[in-house]
């Protein structure tokens, strides 16, 4: 099998890479709560095993994913109170907003340091991330030559698990089960599943977790790799008809970037909010009440 992963790659490797296709997927998710029968990395696990198939099948390179990602704060925290409760341990790898973009900041650099014609960037980590993802990347499109694109893997999953074009995605239930169970089946137990009539919270695990299917996930997958190949032609092709300017090149390049553009739109970004419609107020009481609260100087762009 060719391989993929930036990380284990030589560098002859990875200039015939470059040189056959160059495009670089960057994958995003965390460590999280997903029911007793999934292993807590499902979202990066997810996505980084989806871009390898992908860049297996239509070239690219894949970088190191990225296990740290947005959690713990407003409609997260009101989220998890609600989907896993008082447990003990979370077991999350989780980070503020500000943080997690401006890092992704840093990895459009590299792509367009190392010139690189296009740039996918999968998320397998939903909740509105994925909205100020697309956010962010038009926001950086305009200083960049690499031409990029940001979505969270339920974009790529159609028809989806059952063919509706609408069952695309859930947390933990049937659809993220079944794909990790395709992608990575030692990190799929669906023995653990508690009997449909124990009460939960079960460690936020979908209501439709026991309808899981291994080969529904094989097709959805391959559902999600053909998605990926097109959407890279395209940019690729964008590239050679714009022949655009890598400018991007130095971290100061970045922390300017931050600071005059980015930065200002943070506080209106979706993971910034405090509650989404219909949820319900943390109590103080509750574990997930310590960072709900997002930073007055991060909501009013001062920091």
């Amino acid at each position: 099998m060719r391989e993929v992963r930036w990380e284990r790659m030589f560098p002859d490797e990875l200039e015939q890479a470059h040189a056959a296709c160059p495009l670089v997927y960057f994958t995003y998710g965390l460590c999280e709560p997903h029911g007793p029968q999934n292993a807590v990395g499902l979202d990066a696990l997810k996505a980084h095993a989806l871009a390898c198939a992908a860049a297996r099948a239509h070239g690219g390179i894949v970088a190191p994913p990225d296990y740290w990602h947005i959690h713990e704060l407003g409609l997260y925290a009101a989220w998890a109170e609600w989907a896993v409760g008082e447990v003990e341990r979370s077991w999350l790898t989780c980070m503020p907003p500000w943080q997690h973009f401006k890092n992704v900041c840093y990895h459009v650099r590299m792509a367009d340091t190392l010139g690189f014609h296009a740039a996918i960037f999968l998320t397998g980590h939903y909740g509105p991330n994925w909205q100020d993802l697309k956010t962010l990347l038009t926001l950086i499109q305009p200083s960049v030559g690499t031409r990029l694109y940001g979505l969270p893997d339920f974009e790529a999953n159609q028809p989806g698990f059952d063919r509706d074009g609408e069952s695309s995605g859930d947390h933990a239930g049937r659809v993220e089960t079944s794909l990790l169970w395709a992608l990575e089946p030692e990190c799929v137990d669906v023995s653990r599943c508690p009997p449909a009539d124990a009460p939960g919270p079960h460690f936020a695990m979908g209501a439709n977790a026991r309808e899981s299917d291994r080969r529904v996930g094989e097709r959805m997958v391959a559902d999600e790799v053909r998605w990926l190949g097109e959407k890279a032609r395209e940019l690729l092709d964008a590239y050679d008809s714009e022949r655009p300017e890598h400018a991007l090149r130095t971290f100061e390049d970045v922390e300017r970037l931050w600071d005059e553009r980015i930065r200002p739109s943070v506080r209106s970004f979706h993971s910034m909010q405090p509650l989404q419609e219909g949820q319900e107020p943390v109590p103080a009481d509750s574990r997930w009440f310590a960072n709900l609260r997002v930073r007055e100087e991060e909501r009013h762009g001062d920091a």
